[in-house]
């Protein structure tokens, strides 16, 4: 018995493992690719080149692997690659890449994109992330591993999000925000680390002192950029929680959310 609904849209060069489902009124396009064990809902749009891994599953109405509207964008064929055991939900779109950056846009592993997100051109979504619903990635976003963007959160082009940071309900973001740091308000503010996150994910007790230790030498003493990474490099750091932090401080291009 086919899992492929007569009534859904295959182009006959796509390239789909034998268990992947897909529903009714789904077209999926040439150059896509699907792994197995993706479910595709009704009413999804698969355009290539994209390539998806295994064990996804791809809600109604979403539009994946589309044209980039940027306006440097003329045609060329760029991609977009899915990882594997992803949840995307109702109404998601997410843009394939450029040739003026990666000619990519990347999602790794195990992230929940929510309803009515927006994934755009070139950017790059590590593992176990979550974009809550209506949350927008303009092009050239970078978020790390184990970030959570809650509700209505934009984040400007080029900006970079680090692992396990955490961003509040409508939160516009404009700069990078370091590993570990929450943020909310508009423009984006720093207000703590994301203890509880870090909490529910096993780190240890010390470790996560150690990380607020941390937050206070970047925001709570007036220190330089250099200052403080400096006095980070000289903290007892045993278990080297703190090397995200000052890895994704050093590496800020746009500066950091203050």
């Amino acid at each position: 018995m086919s899992l492929i609904d007569p009534r859904a849209i295959v182009d006959p060069s796509a390239k789909l493992a034998e268990s992947v489902k897909v529903g009714p009124w789904s077209m999926i396009g040439p150059d896509v690719e699907i792994g197995p064990n993706t479910v595709i809902e009704p009413h999804v749009i698969l355009k290539g080149p994209t390539k998806i891994g295994a064990n996804n599953h791809i809600y109604q109405f979403s539009s994946i692997g589309e044209d980039t509207p940027d306006l440097k964008y003329k045609g060329e064929p760029t991609r977009l690659v899915i990882g594997n055991n992803n949840v995307i939900r109702e109404g998601v779109t997410i843009h394939r890449g450029t040739i003026q950056d990666r000619e990519e846009t990347t999602i790794g592993d195990h992230n929940l994109i929510m309803a009515y997100a927006h994934v755009g051109h070139d950017s790059v979504i590590g593992n176990h992330c979550i974009l809550v619903n209506n949350t927008a990635l303009a092009g050239h976003v970078h978020i790390d591993d184990w970030a959570i963007l809650s509700g209505f959160t934009l984040v400007h082009q080029f900006c970079k999000i680090g692992r396990h940071a955490f961003t509040g309900m409508g939160t516009a973001v404009g700069k990078d925000i370091p590993a570990y740091v929450m943020v909310n308000g508009n423009p984006a503010a720093a207000k703590s680390i994301n203890a509880e996150g870090l909490r529910r994910r096993g780190f240890e007790k010390s470790d996560i002192t150690l990380i607020n230790k941390g937050f206070k030498l970047i925001y709570r003493r007036g220190l330089t950029k250099v200052e403080a990474i400096d006095q980070l490099k000289q903290l007892d750091d045993p278990n080297s929680v703190l090397a995200p932090l000052i890895g994704s401080v050093e590496s800020s291009s746009r500066g950091i959310v203050r």
